[in-house]
């Protein structure tokens, strides 16, 4: 294992700040299987919710490739998908956790969400009964630039929202994101809705691995971690955790 650089919390959160973006990886996948192979011996499954997005590649090829764990025993969610794509879409939330995760390690079950369901709202539905049916032992997630966690933007999180899962509007922010970093070619093409686990059900798991690396993350990391517990930053909750923690790289944590 790669050791942290530095560590210290914040009000309940733990934050661990390493010499690069490959260091913390490398630790967070050890955590990882760790932690899941201490839940295995104590019962028959696991249930993990997993996140895409760049801050999420090398850790999942690490967790992937140090081996060790019966994913036979595990049943994954993702966090959110954009609605009205395809599972096959370049972008697709579903496409990336197939070929990035389910097609490597072969899990028990993956549930995905249909972004390109008729009925939204009954997705919805279907995807709360599945998550509500076990608890959440592991929760791994990355933070937007505009402080997201999943699709929980500032203009729709809701630190006591009483869904497990919704459809949102993106805001443009999140959705310039997407651009950014390679996902879309332009604004226009990013769709405006998708679905997102919300920020109870993301609380609810035992153990929360958030991952923020990359110098672009350094203004979002330093409000989350600065200033006041609020939906104008939701990753600001995970503050209010004890089971949260918080890795960072030296340029994601530059500011601080």
């Amino acid at each position: 294992m790669v050791a942290a650089t530095r560590f210290f919390h914040v009000d309940h959160l733990r934050v661990q700040i390493y010499q690069s973006e490959a260091d913390m990886a490398e630790d967070v996948a050890a955590i990882a299987r760790q932690y899941l192979h201490s839940v295995l011996q104590q019962q028959d499954t696991a249930a993990v919710l997993l996140a895409t997005g760049n801050s999420q590649l090398k850790f999942l090829d690490a967790l992937i490739a140090l081996g060790g764990l019966d994913w036979s025993r595990i049943t994954l969610f993702h966090l959110d998908e954009y609605l009205g794509i395809s599972a096959d879409h370049p972008a697709s939330f579903r496409r990336y956790m197939r070929e990035r995760v389910e097609q490597r390690v072969y899990p028990r079950r993956f549930h995905y969400i249909a972004g390109d369901t008729l009925e939204p709202l009954t997705e919805c539905d279907r995807y709360t009964q599945l998550l509500q049916a076990q608890p959440l032992d592991l929760c791994c997630l990355g933070v937007g630039e505009n402080g997201h966690l999943a699709f929980n933007d500032p203009a729709v999180a809701n630190f006591q929202d009483s869904y497990s899962v919704k459809l949102v509007k993106l805001d443009t922010a999140n959705r310039q994101q997407q651009v950014n970093t390679g996902q879309f070619p332009n604004l226009d093409s990013v769709p405006q809705y998708a679905f997102t686990v919300t920020l109870p059900l993301i609380c609810s798991a035992k153990k929360i691995l958030c991952l923020a690396p990359e110098s672009r993350k350094a203004q979002v990391v330093k409000t989350m971690l600065q200033g006041t517990i609020n939906t104008d930053c939701p990753a600001s909750i995970l503050r209010q955790q004890p089971q949260a923690n918080l890795f960072l790289d030296q340029n994601s944590a530059s500011l601080l």
